[in-house]
C-alpha cells in the first residue's frame, strides 16, 4: 500500500444518494415498529415526522459544512476545522460508534431473521456469510459498492410499493370506505402525552442515520461541494416521508399498542395479514438485501472516517491513514471494522443498539455548532440572511439534537458516556496531558478560512 495514494472522484449524485438510502435501510421501519409503538404509545408516524423535522435542521448544517470542506471525515472534519482539533477528534470518536456498530447490528438482524426462517442452519453461519460478502465488495472499490446499492434500493422500493398497495386493499376490505385511509390519530392525538411522541422520535432518529454518511465520500464524489449537500437533504426527506407512510399503514392494520404480545414480531405479523406467505417470503429476501446494503454503506463510511483521522495523525497513520495503491480503498480500516463485527457472533441486539444514538446526537450537535463558529464567527456572515442561515437555523438544530439526546434510554446514555470517556483518555495521551495541540487536517485543496 502507498501512503501517498489518493481517492478517485468517480461517484455521481445518484451514487451517493443511493449510498445514503442503502445505509438508512428503508426496511428498518419494520424492524423498529414494534418497540417504537410501545415507546410512543402508538404514535409512530408522528414520531417519524418529529424526527424528520429535527434531522432536516441537522441535514442543513451538514450541507453547509460539506460545501466548505468537501473531504472525507464528515462530522470529525467539520468540528476539527471549525472549532479545534481536540473537539474534532472527540466528535469523530463519538460518531465512530455508528459506523462501527451499525454493520454489527445488520449482521445480528440478518442472523436472527434467517435463523427463524431456516432453524436448521445456525445463526453464526448467516452472520459470517453476509460479513464476508460485505467486506469483499468494499475491498474491491467504491464503484462496485455504489452499483450494488442502486440495485438494493430499487428492490426495497418495489417491495414498499407492493406493501402499500396491499395495505390499502386490506383496509378497504375491513372497513369498506376510503375515509378509513385518512386517520390523523397516529400522528398526534389528545389522548397521549406529548412526551411519548418525543420518546419515539429519540429512538427513531436511529432510522435516519445514513444522511450524514454520504459526507464521508466527499473525496470520491464529482463536484462534491454541490452534490454532497444535495444528497444529504434528499436522503433525509425521502427517508422521513417513506418511514412515515409505511408506519402509518402498519399502525392502521396492526393492533392497539396496549394489545401487543410480542413487539419484535409485530411488523412481521402485519405483513402476514396484508400479503400472506408470498409477502412474508418477499420481505425476508428484501430484508436480507437491505441489511447487506446498510452494512456495506456503514462499513465503507466508517473506514473513511478512520482513514481521515489516521491521515491527520489523530490515529496511528501507519495503519489507519493508508489506501490500497490500486483499488484506492482504506483496506486496513475495512478489515478492522469486519473483525470488530465478529462480535455479532456473541453480542445481544439490545446491547449493541445502546451504543448508536448517543454518538450520533453528540456529533449532530457539534456539526450545528460548527456552522455557527465557522460562518457566523470566523467568516462573519452576519447579515440578516447570514444570521438566519448560520446562527438561528443551526442553533435550533443543536437544541433539538440535545433535546433528543437527553431523552434517550438510560443504557444508551451510560454506554455512550463510557465510550466518550475512553476517547477523552486517548486524547489525553495523544496530546501528552493536553500540553500540545492535537494533529489536524492539512490538505492542499482546502479553502483558506
Amino acid at each position: 500500500m502507498n501512503n501517498n495514494a489518493k481517492m478517485t472522484r468517480n461517484l455521481s449524485l445518484i451514487h451517493v444518494l443511493f449510498f445514503g438510502l442503502a445505509f438508512m435501510s428503508l426496511t428498518t421501519v419494520f424492524s423498529t415498529f414494534g418497540i417504537a409503538t410501545e415507546l410512543s404509545h402508538g404514535l409512530v408516524p408522528g414520531s417519524y415526522i418529529l424526527a424528520l423535522i429535527v434531522m432536516l435542521f441537522t441535514s442543513y448544517s451538514y450541507g453547509q459544512m460539506a460545501k466548505k470542506f468537501p473531504v472525507s471525515g464528515s462530522a470529525y472534519t467539520y468540528a476539527q476545522r471549525a472549532i479545534n482539533p481536540e473537539v474534532g477528534f472527540l466528535v469523530g470518536w463519538a460518531i465512530l460508534t455508528d459506523y462501527i456498530f451499525i454493520p454489527l447490528i445488520n449482521y445480528l438482524l440478518f442472523g436472527i431473521f434467517f435463523n427463524a426462517a431456516f432453524p436448521s442452519i445456525p445463526t453464526w453461519v448467516f452472520i459470517l456469510v453476509v460479513l464476508v460478502v460485505v467486506t469483499f465488495i468494499n475491498m474491491r472499490g467504491i464503484k462496485i459498492a455504489a452499483h450494488t446499492n442502486i440495485i438494493i434500493v430499487f428492490a426495497a422500493g418495489l417491495f414498499l410499493i407492493i406493501f402499500c398497495i396491499l395495505s390499502i386493499k386490506t383496509m378497504l376490505q375491513n372497513e369498506g370506505t376510503f375515509i378509513t385511509l385518512f386517520n390523523l390519530e397516529p400522528f398526534f392525538n389528545g389522548k397521549e402525552d406529548f412526551k411519548y411522541l418525543v420518546a419515539g422520535a429519540a429512538l427513531l432518529c436511529f432510522s435516519f442515520l445514513g444522511f450524514d454518511s454520504v459526507s464521508t465520500f466527499s473525496e470520491e464524489t464529482k463536484n462534491a461541494s454541490k452534490n454532497i449537500p444535495r444528497a444529504i437533504m434528499l436522503i433525509t426527506l425521502l427517508g422521513g416521508v417513506i418511514f412515515a407512510i409505511i408506519s402509518y399503514f402498519l399502525h392502521n392494520i396492526g393492533p392497539d399498542y396496549t394489545n401487543i404480545s410480542n413487539p419484535d414480531s409485530l411488523a412481521y405479523n402485519i405483513i402476514e395479514i396484508v400479503g400472506g406467505p408470498f409477502l412474508e417470503t418477499a420481505f425476508l429476501v428484501i430484508y436480507a438485501l437491505t441489511g447487506l446494503g446498510s452494512a456495506m454503506s456503514a462499513q465503507a463510511s466508517g473506514a473513511r472516517v478512520l482513514y481521515a483521522m489516521g491521515r491527520d495523525g489523530q490515529l496511528p497513520r501507519s495503519f489507519f491513514g493508508k489506501l490500497h495503491p490500486k483499488l484506492k480503498t482504506p483496506r486496513n480500516n475495512i478489515m478492522l471494522i469486519s473483525i470488530i463485527s465478529l462480535l455479532a457472533l456473541f453480542a445481544s441486539l439490545s446491547m449493541v443498539t445502546s451504543f448508536i444514538n448517543f454518538g450520533a446526537f453528540l456529533a449532530f450537535t457539534f456539526v450545528n455548532i460548527s456552522v455557527i463558529v465557522l460562518y457566523y464567527g470566523k467568516l462573519k456572515e452576519r447579515s440578516f440572511k447570514g444570521t438566519v442561515s448560520y446562527l438561528i437555523i443551526p442553533c435550533i438544530g443543536a437544541m433539538l439534537d440535545i433535546w433528543l439526546l437527553v431523552n434517550l434510554d438510560i443504557y444508551s446514555i451510560i454506554f455512550g458516556s463510557i465510550w466518550f470517556i475512553l476517547g477523552v483518555i486517548y486524547l489525553f495521551i495523544l496530546t501528552k496531558g493536553f500540553k500540545k495541540r492535537a494533529p489536524e487536517l492539512s490538505l492542499e485543496e482546502e479553502e483558506v478560512i
